[in-house]
Order: C-alpha cells, then sequence, then structure tokens
C-alpha cells in the first residue's frame, strides 16, 4: 500500500537546528525530506552530516527565487535574522502557498501570521499556513511568566544563560569554547529580540539579561517576579500545574530544574517556585534545549498540527 507522505524542505540546513529537524523528519511516519539547502554542504549526502537520516538526498544550494519551483508541501525556514522575507517573497510571487515555518525572528512582530508557541497559543490557530516559530529565550521566559501575568505588580525581570550552541555556527566569541572555559561571556542586556518578542506576546513588559556559558546545549532562565498580593508557594504551584497540566512537552518541577539534565530532551521543565517571606515575590526556574524545544521540536509540533496529524508525532515525549 502507497502512503502519500507530505514533502517537507529545509532551507538553511547547516546549522544545528536544522539537523535536528532531519532527525525528527527521518523518525517521522508521515514526512519525507523533499529537499536540504546548504551553500556550505552543496552537493554532499545528508547521511553524511545525520546519521538518523536514511536516503540518497544531497544538500543543494538553490536561489531563493527558485525554491517555489521545488516540490514541497512544507517548508522550514531554518535562516539568519533578516533573510526570510526574500523566500517569503518568492512564494507569493510565484503564487505558491505551503505551509512555511519560520525559525527567525523576522516574523514573530507580524499579526498575519500564526505565534506558534503551542502550550500559550494553540487556542489561537486559525488554520494559518504561514507560521512564526518562538526564540528559545522567549519560549522559556514566557512559561515562566504566563500564569501569573494577571497579578504582577512589576516588570518580570529574567537572568538568562544558554550553551554556545545558541549563538549558532558563524565563529565568534559567543561560541568559541577556548573564549568561553571557565567563563560567561554578557551580551544584549537591554532590547534583546527575545526580550522584545517575550514581552509583545505576553503582553506584559519584560526585562531579560542574557549570557553564552561553556556548555553546549541547552539554557536556563531564572526570573523575578514581584507580585500585587501575596501568594502562598503552593498557590503559585496550583496556577503553573494548572496551565500545563495536559502539556507533554512542559513539565512543572518541585526544586528549581538543572540545565545539564536538560540536554537532548524535547520538553521544558519549571520549578523553583522560591518565595520571599511576605509572599508577594517568587523567583521561577525554567530549562529547555535550545535546539529542541526552543527550536526544531516546537517547530514539528506546528508542522505537526498544520498538516492534520497529532501534535507530538516523531516528538519523544
Amino acid at each position: 500500500m502507497a502512503t502519500t507522505k507530505k514533502r517537507i524542505g529545509i532551507v538553511g540546513a547547516r546549522g544545528h537546528t536544522g539537523a535536528e529537524l532531519i532527525r525528527l523528519v527521518a523518525a517521522h511516519p508521515a514526512l519525507e525530506l523533499a529537499y536540504v539547502s546548504s551553500r556550505e554542504l552543496d552537493g554532499q549526502r545528508v547521511d553524511a552530516h545525520v546519521s538518523e537520516y536514511k536516503g540518497d538526498l544531497r544538500y543543494s544550494a538553490p536561489a531563493h527565487e527558485d525554491l517555489p519551483g521545488l516540490v514541497a508541501d512544507v517548508v522550514v525556514l531554518a535562516l539568519p535574522n533578516g533573510k526570510a522575507s526574500v523566500c517569503v517573497e518568492a512564494f507569493d510571487a510565484a503564487g505558491k502557498d505551503p505551509v512555511i515555518v519560520d525559525l527567525s525572528a523576522d516574523y514573530r512582530f507580524d499579526n498575519t501570521w500564526y505565534y506558534g508557541l503551542p502550550e500559550l497559543t494553540r487556542n489561537k490557530w486559525r488554520g494559518e499556513k504561514r507560521i512564526s516559530n518562538p526564540g528559545c529565550y522567549a519560549t522559556a521566559i514566557q512559561l515562566s511568566v504566563a500564569p501569573l501575568k494577571d497579578v504582577l505588580a512589576a516588570p518580570p525581570v529574567s537572568f538568562g544563560v544558554s550553551g554556545y550552541s545558541g549563538a549558532g555556527t558563524t565563529p565568534s566569541d559567543k561560541n568559541n569554547p577556548e573564549k568561553l572555559r571557565d567563563n560567561l561571556i554578557p551580551y544584549s542586556l537591554t532590547g534583546h529580540m527575545h526580550e522584545k518578542e517575550a514581552s509583545r506576546h505576553l503582553g506584559v513588559p519584560v526585562e531579560f539579561m542574557p549570557h553564552v556559558a561553556p556548555h553546549f546545549r541547552g539554557l536556563t532562565v531564572t526570573t523575578n517576579l514581584y507580585l500585587s498580593r501575596a501568594l502562598k508557594r503552593e498557590e503559585v504551584q496550583a496556577r503553573f500545574r494548572h496551565a500545563y497540566d495536559g502539556e507533554k512537552l512542559v513539565r512543572v518541577v518541585d526544586e528549581a530544574p538543572w540545565v545539564s539534565l536538560i540536554a537532548d530532551k524535547h520538553h521544558a521543565e519549571v520549578g523553583g517556585f522560591a518565595m520571599s517571606a511576605d509572599g508577594k515575590r517568587v523567583v521561577i526556574v525554567a530549562t529547555l534545549d535550545n535546539l529542541l524545544k526552543g527550536a526544531a521540536t516546537q517547530a514539528m509540533q506546528n508542522i505537526n498540527r498544520a498538516i492534520g496529524v497529532d501534535e507530538y508525532t516523531a516528538i519523544p515525549v
């Protein structure tokens, strides 16, 4: 019996997230790779770089205007910020309308695109085929703040630390293991893209201070929240359990989660719930793998919903 799999193209697949997406697609019963584009890897076999993929496909390097001519039901744009619109405009000009999932920040502020953080925006999806995938830090911040949005007395302040895979593959101080050894590099301490993103989608201003650490993958965000009225720790925990109880990819834990335990896992963990003596301040810690729930896994949740299969298909829950 022939199965009709949906064809998926990945644009800009050289990076860490592209490889994770290929792994997820390789295990997916309803998807098959149509093309995987990378200028640097053009002509090389995909299975030479991602062993989980079985097949003869090679990386290619089509021009952006040629993408609509490549047959794909789903297109994932895994490009640096500022590069997605050229591809999207090419599809528009060609009159082609595949599901497009953009992993960059380019459409996270565009109301015509669905913002795909399923645990918080699932009921806002109206069948849009243009999906903006949230940022890794922005995901962790929003999961930490959303259940307490109605009792905030001040903007939440988030201190973030990420592994250097979050700095991408283009060489810089932020992904140089030598410079990172025994170190923590602060950057973009005001106005970070994920600060603006979390603020916009939460509807409350958030202050965010990111850092890069010597580990490769996984991020942790510690958020300080002042509350407009005193709450007990049990009340705060109950809000989080109520918000995420049915969610397979968000776990509410009692202690503050450790970033070392989230590497290679597909879910986020939220916990700690350290209360001040007066009950009007709580500190919450969230961890997730920036390449998975912070990028590829979340993209797969969105793709699954868009093609009409179970949201967790091919995601190891």
